[in-house]
């Protein structure tokens, strides 16, 4: 196995990663496509994987709030979504030949363990990938949020954050403003002065307070193994 530049990685995946093109739901070949690289860097590299997924594809506790229903309740039923990604992405990867645990913060004892650190650090040691969902268990709570802790909590040396077809955090969103740049590097405060589209303002302080490198790249562009490689893909924030 070659050593990787970072020998324990957070994936954060986005639900709507998982839906494609088709904006919703659950994507079979997206999800194997995920997988695959995944199962691919594993046999490359000697790291450690950790996911966190959203649910945005199937659920999401804003889009219920506008609905008129109560924040919390809403939100709740966002963390019951990616547990059905987090299901999907594991029935994948162990059809692929990789050992999975999911690890959820509500309690769901016929389908994941419960969260616990100790368990998951021992999980990633035994070459396991670990697949974080039910968010970090309270509502208000976003799976970025639950990304940046997850990350701390195992000691994670970066959160590679997998955005579905855009390669990068931009100066303005590049679908709207042709002068658009894409930046190779920023700093937290940066993201957080100038509203870039990263990750939540809760996230990102709590990976400054750490020291925790974000890596924004294209999840479906087949990146994994070029960033585990040391190639510079995306933009990284730190």
């Amino acid at each position: 196995m070659t050593a990787p530049r970072w020998s324990r990685v957070l994936i954060k995946l986005s639900g709507e990663a998982f839906a494609g093109d088709a904006g919703f739901g659950i994507d079979g070949e997206v999800v194997s496509s995920i997988a695959a690289e995944v199962v691919e860097a594993k046999r490359r590299f000697d790291v450690d994987v950790a996911v966190v997924v959203g649910g945005g594809n199937i659920w999401r506790g804003m889009t219920g709030e506008g609905a008129g229903m109560d924040r919390a309740q809403a939100d709740y039923m966002g963390m019951l979504a990616t547990i059905i990604n987090g299901l999907a992405l594991q029935e994948t990867l162990e059809r692929l030949g990789q050992p999975t645990r999911v690890q959820t913060a509500i309690q769901m004892a016929q389908v994941a363990e419960p969260y616990i650190r100790r368990k998951a650090i021992r999980h990633l040691e035994k070459g396991r990938v670990v697949i974080f969902v039910g968010g970090t268990g309270n509502p208000f709570m976003t799976t970025d949020t639950t990304a940046a802790l997850r990350a701390v909590e195992i000691d994670a040396d970066v959160i590679l954050m997998g955005k579905n077809g855009t390669d990068g955090v931009y100066t303005a969103d590049p679908r709207i403003d042709d002068t658009a740049q894409l930046l190779d590097r920023v700093s937290y405060i940066d993201v957080l002065n100038r509203g870039l589209k990263v990750m939540d303002s809760t996230a990102i302080s709590l990976c400054m307070d750490n020291e925790l490198p974000i890596c924004v790249f294209d999840l479906l562009g087949r990146n994994l193994e070029a960033i585990l490689s040391g190639h510079h893909v995306g933009t990284l924030v730190s």
